[in-house]
């Protein structure tokens, strides 16, 4: 616990002044930015941006993350990972409404974006053992798109 440096009582970590003579504090020397990343191996980051519906957080965590700033392939994984869920809420909130109110009988307007669905979830398991084995895999247009956007981002 730090003292103040006028009268010599204990004081806060951040407090700008002390509580009894009102002095002001020099201000602490902060450490670097904690890195929430630290502990994590590129192919484990890689591989929870693939997480099902998920997976977006983490993708964003990496994207920002100092750490991985310069690391193409984790980037690349983070991009397609956030790409694959934004295509899941295209089917959910596109697709299932507007296939809802068509004039197709109730059996039929759940069959496509159920279809839909199924091969998302099923893109997001076969990526997760892709990465997991450390192989690059690209999906057909997603993978262009993240493919697009780790490189502009160099």
């Amino acid at each position: 616990m730090p003292y103040c440096c006028q009268c010599g009582k204990s004081v806060g970590n951040r407090d700008a002044f002390c509580g009894v003579c009102g002095a002001r504090q020099p201000a602490s020397a902060s450490g670097p930015p904690i890195d929430y990343m630290h502990g994590i191996s590129p192919r484990t980051a890689s591989l929870l941006c693939y997480i099902p519906i998920l997976g977006w957080i983490v993708s964003i965590v990496v994207l920002a993350s100092a750490r991985f700033r310069t690391d193409g392939r984790v980037r690349f994984h983070a991009f397609q990972g956030l790409y694959l869920f934004v295509t899941w809420l295209l089917v959910d909130w596109v697709l299932s409404p507007m296939f809802g109110f068509a004039f197709w009988g109730p059996p039929f307007h759940q069959v496509f974006p159920g279809l839909m669905k199924a091969v998302i979830f099923l893109a997001w398991i076969f990526m997760i053992i892709k990465t997991s084995h450390d192989e690059m895999y690209k999906l057909p247009i997603l993978g262009d798109l993240a493919e697009k956007s780790v490189s502009e981002q160099r």
